[in-house]
Parts: C-alpha cells; structure tokens; sequence
C-alpha cells in the first residue's frame, strides 16, 4: 500500500489561516503528473488499490482536502468561505505548482470531484482531463432533494446543520459515524481493510476534528451553490475532458444522468456505470484503474 510513494506536507502560499495539505506523492521519474483526491469521510487512503499501479505511468500527487485526513482544519468562517470548492481548488492547484506542475491530470470521488469540478472551471488551463468518481453537481442534487434523496444522503443534511452540534456528536463517537456512513452503502464495511478504517477514525478523533468536514458541507449548501449558480447563468463550461463514473448500485445513476448533469457544465463528457456502489476506488479499483488510464491517454 503506496510502497512508491513518500509523505508531504506543502503550505498554501498566502493563504491566511497558514494551512498546509498533506498526502502522499510517487516518485516522479519524469512521468506525467495526476492528481488523486478522495471523498468523505475519508482520506487520501481511498486510493489505497489503486495508487501503486498508477504510480508506474504517473506522478501521483494524493492529497488529503483541507479539513480532511493530516491536512489543515481551519475555522470556517460565518460564510463558510475558508471551504468553498473554489478555496479547495486552489490548495490542490498550489500543491501541483509546488511539485512544478502547472498542466495535470486529475481523478477525483465524491468531495474531491467537486474541488476538481470547480478547478476545471475556475483554471481550465491548468487541467489535461478530469475523472469525476459517483457525483452528480451539488446544485442539481440540492435542487432535487427528495424523501428518497435526503434519506439515502442523511449526512448532507446532518453536517450542515450550525457548529458545533454535528462536530460534538461526531467527537463523542467518531467510529460510528464513519463505520455508519460506510456501512450504509451497497458493500458494507468489506471493502475497507481494518488499517484503512482505523485511519478514517482517526482522522475524526478529536474535539474539533470533524469541523473542517463539517465546513465542506455547510459551503457546498451555501457559497458552492452561488458560484455554480452564476457560472450556469454566464453560459460557463469548461473544455476540459471529462470521464464521469457512478457506482450501479448507488444513488447517482438512479436519481440522476450523471452525464447530461455534467454537460450543463462543461462541453465534452462521457461516462457509465460500473457494478459497484459508491466507494469506486475500493469496490472496482481494477475498473477505475483502467478507466483512468484509458481517458487520460486519449487526452
């Protein structure tokens, strides 16, 4: 697990709360660059059947977003701006240009497909193709919200509710909620092996371990759908490539069309199903590997 890989931990220039991501990255030996991003409420561990096959055609960048995992969790601010996607997505872009890459690839599931989705938007140049991991936009998915939807998703409704009260309940039983919300999807608890989960617990052990978590979700309930909303309204779409991919056995393909959801934001998108449910990486990382490899060679 990430035996080609060494730890990093990279400060975000000028950024005010002095926040630093962590992750994982391969060795480069000249190798074109891809950056990994993970979902909640996870780490960049999520890639931990993937990352080693990638590391032999890519400098693998894998990072943990800021309130996540070893990275940052700063305060978020009444307007939850210090976790906007478009916060996110520039810690990411400042972590490539750090390793000297100013042109990447990314793949990303779940949280992390939205930071990158809002990367392809906002520094298009910057980004050679996209793989989204089992999303569909946040706004399509708040403005639809259903009983089906809000009960299958319970937690984005839970983690936006105002701090403290989730980060309190979260920090007097950190394992349950992780192993509740991965458990509550189509594979249970199989696809995580023990050290994996132990480290997603870990990562939320603490009094204020889950804020930055908590952040991510209460800015993509507010800030995230303003941006979204005026990029839609401004006719805005990204011309990077995009691969979308959603688990059969989740609640992206049964409640939306992931690609068709994705074409009101960027000009080129593909994309199936794969037998699976939501945490691809882990459940499918022999597909996902080579849909990886195939999108990015063709682009």
């Amino acid at each position: 697990m990430f035996e080609r890989f060494e730890s990093f931990a990279v400060e975000i220039p000028a950024d005010p709360d002095g926040v630093r991501l962590a992750g994982r990255r391969s060795r480069p030996e000249g190798r074109p660059p891809l950056l990994l991003l993970h979902g909640h409420p996870e780490t960049h561990l999520i890639w931990h059947r993937v990352a080693d096959r990638l590391a032999e055609e890519f400098d693998v960048v894998a990072c943990d977003l800021r309130g996540y995992g070893s990275s940052s969790r700063p305060g978020g601010g009444s307007d939850h701006a210090a976790y906007a996607k478009r916060t996110m997505a520039r810690d990411v872009l400042a972590v490539m240009r750090h390793f000297g890459h100013e042109r990447f690839a990314v793949a990303a599931h779940d949280r992390g497909a939205r930071v990158a989705a809002r990367l392809t938007l906002d520094e298009p140049g910057a980004v050679s193709a996209a793989v989204f991991l089992d999303i569909a936009p946040t706004l399509a998915m708040y403005e639809r919200t259903d009983r089906a939807f809000a009960h299958a998703y319970w937690h984005w409704f839970f983690l936006t509710t105002p701090a403290p009260m989730a980060e309190r309940l979260i920090a007097g039983d950190p394992r349950a909620y992780v192993e509740a919300v991965l458990s509550g999807r189509h594979a249970g608890l199989e696809p995580f092996p023990p050290e994996v989960l132990d480290a997603y617990v870990d990562a939320l052990t603490g009094p204020n371990a889950a804020h930055g978590m908590c952040e991510d979700y209460r800015a993509a309930a507010t800030i995230d759908l303003e941006h979204d909303r005026a990029d839609l309204a401004a006719g805005h779409r990204t011309d990077v490539p995009l691969r979308v991919l959603w688990g059969r056995h989740g609640i992206i393909g049964r409640f939306y069309d992931p690609v068709a959801e994705w074409s009101r934001y960027a000009t080129n998108v593909t994309g199936r199903n794969i037998d699976c449910g939501h945490y691809l990486p882990e459940e499918a990382p022999a597909e996902v590997l080579a849909e990886i490899r195939e999108h990015l060679a063709s682009h």
